[in-house]
């Protein structure tokens, strides 16, 4: 979150700094002038996002983008010796009015296990929803508001005093309010039932940003309310601060925070408020020690006091670190993007499937650009864009698609492995002839033995020779073997499902034998139901294709049922 990168942005250069082992194994292997390179783009980029949104109220990039990104810029300079001691102040707008009390930031806790070694030895803990608009400092004198100060860099902040005064939620004049009122907030816009597991960040902050940093007056400012998170050298006692900011009028912070003691007492809020219709965006929740230091103590850095513990991110930026090209059974080319590990709800990513090289070569990915992620239906990885490239590009050699077809790579040979290996999981797999614990890794272990280099030679492999794969055993090589003959007993349609033939199960069924197949005219196959013309010429093609030919020879040869001359399959569905 940009509003807090400047405090957040120092503890993670101490991890850093201090962290060097893990850190050098995530250095890219560039040279340096490439590294070099690279760190000027994308400075470059993150100062133009910068001046767009800390001038002009406009927000380019959606903020967890943002800050992957500007860790992404923090970890090159490490790697090229170039990181300094504080990370680089944002060109925000030329703040002139210093805050009376800096703005600390908070320190993000990233799981459970971090919030229980916080919460570990802590009393008087209090839990608000962590409210996402923008920050800012509000002073009061004998009551009267006197200075609104954007929170800046956390010392120095710009003059918002005339735009806060046109926000109706903002109390003007308070009653029986402190000689010196100093608080620290949150100007969020207001929606009503917001729900955020189920409706994001919904663009909020940026409408509250923006309608700040126009000169002239804009209609949003009347939809804007506040939410009060510090009030400096306060009472100590949370509910005498509490009751107090209600009765000057700062009622939220009375009805959404809440006392724990306990883990799970701030999972159970947590979980609460991600789910409930709240008057504000949230992003996560804030965890507070009723007693915090002096004001005058305060740095703008993250303080000890309170911590946050965001919800999970609906999409996360993954760095892409490899594009690798599958080639499935019926020779279609899937591209799947290799990542650098992120977590998406419960479960680390490191893969997402891309789909056709043309889908590729559309989103022209290449390892280095960082993308961003999202769980889709049943958890399944989905790429949603690609929000840096990196400067030096250097596209993947894919494969040549003219080369893959249903009718290639029938057996082993240079560029095959990876269709004839489909064949084989297909031919074993449950649609086929169903082998019991025969799997992809057993096919490899056959292949790498020089035992399988054809789709049939399983066949006529003996107990010993499968024992003599790595990996598979004495046990397990009996066990294969007797899936291996069982085989031999499977219906005609079951292996003519198996050898790849484009048919569905009921229309396999209906087949008997390899003689009744040859004789069948074109024509009655565009009568079976739901074959039609285009399906019937694959059919054909398949029916004869010259490797496919050699296969039926071979399981003639075996005298496996259906093919061996004279006999026909049982009427035993598949």
């Amino acid at each position: 979150m940009r509003k807090g990168v400047m405090g957040i942005g120092m503890i993670l250069l101490g991890c850093l700094v201090f962290s060097g082992p893990l850190w050098a194994e995530s250095c890219p292997a560039w040279r340096p002038e490439r590294l070099q390179l690279e760190i000027t783009t994308l400075k470059n980029q993150l100062e133009r996002w910068d001046v767009a949104y800390y001038q002009q109220g406009n927000s380019l990039v959606e903020d967890e983008v943002y800050d992957s990104l500007r860790k992404k810029l923090q970890l090159w300079l490490a790697c090229a010796g170039l990181a300094s001691a504080e990370e680089p102040v944002p060109l925000l707008p030329a703040g002139k009015l210093s805050h009376p009390v800096a703005h600390t930031g908070l320190r993000k806790l990233p799981d459970p296990a971090a919030v229980a070694q916080w919460l570990h030895g802590r009393s008087d803990l209090w839990v608000q929803p962590k409210v996402d608009g923008v920050a800012i400092t509000l002073v009061y004198r004998d009551g009267v508001l006197v200075s609104a100060i954007s929170r800046g860099d956390g010392l120095k902040g710009e003059n918002w005093l005339e735009k806060v005064r046109a926000i109706p939620a903002v109390p003007t004049d308070i009653k029986d309010a402190p000689q010196m009122l100093t608080l620290q907030g949150e100007l969020f816009l207001m929606v009503n039932g917001h729900q955020q597991k189920r409706s994001g960040g919904i663009n909020a902050r940026a409408k509250v940003a923006g309608a700040l940093m126009k000169k002239k007056p804009s209609p949003v400012l009347q939809q804007i309310g506040l939410f009060v998170w510090a009030w400096p050298d306060g009472p100590q006692a949370m509910p005498q601060r509490l009751h107090q900011l209600a009765a000057m009028g700062f009622p939220l912070t009375l009805a959404y925070s809440q006392p724990v003691k306990s883990l799970v007492q701030v999972q159970q809020w947590r979980d609460h408020w991600y789910q409930a219709a709240l008057p504000f965006v949230t992003d996560g929740v804030v965890i507070h020690q009723a007693r915090s230091p002096q004001g005058r103590y305060w740095q703008a850095k993250p303080g000890d006091w309170a911590v946050a513990w965001k919800y999970p991110p609906a999409q996360q930026v993954a760095q892409v670190n490899g594009v690798e090209f599958n080639v499935g059974r019926t020779g279609k080319i899937a591209v799947v993007l290799s990542l650098e590990p992120v977590r998406l709800d419960d479960k680390w990513v490191t893969r997402v499937n891309l789909g056709s090289l043309p889908r590729w070569r559309q989103w022209a990915v290449v390892p280095g650009d960082q993308v961003v992620i999202s769980l889709m239906g049943h958890g399944i990885p989905h790429l949603n864009k690609v929000v840096w490239r990196i400067k030096e590009r250097s596209m993947p050699s894919a494969p040549s698609a003219e080369h893959y077809h249903p009718l290639s790579c029938f057996s082993w040979r240079p560029g095959c492995r990876q269709q004839f290996l489909a064949r084989l999981v297909w031919l074993g797999g449950r649609q086929g002839l169903n082998l019991h614990g025969v799997n992809e890794s057993t096919w490899q272990a056959l292949i790498d033995q020089g035992l399988v280099r054809h789709l049939l030679d399983w066949l006529v492999l003996t107990p010993e020779q499968l024992m003599s794969a790595p990996g598979i055993g004495s046990k397990r090589g009996q066990s294969i073997y007797r899936q291996f003959q069982l085989a031999r007993q499977q219906p005609f349609a079951r292996w003519l499902i198996a050898l790849g033939a484009p048919l569905s199960p009921q229309q396999a069924v209906t087949l008997k034998s390899w003689h009744q197949v040859q004789q069948l005219p074109a024509e009655a196959w565009r009568t079976m139901a739901g074959i039609g013309t285009k399906r019937a010429r694959q059919i054909a093609d398949f029916l004869q294709h010259p490797p496919l030919l050699a296969l039926v020879s071979t399981l003639v040869s075996q005298e496996i049922i259906g093919f061996a001359v004279g006999s026909v399959t049982p009427s035993v569905s598949p």
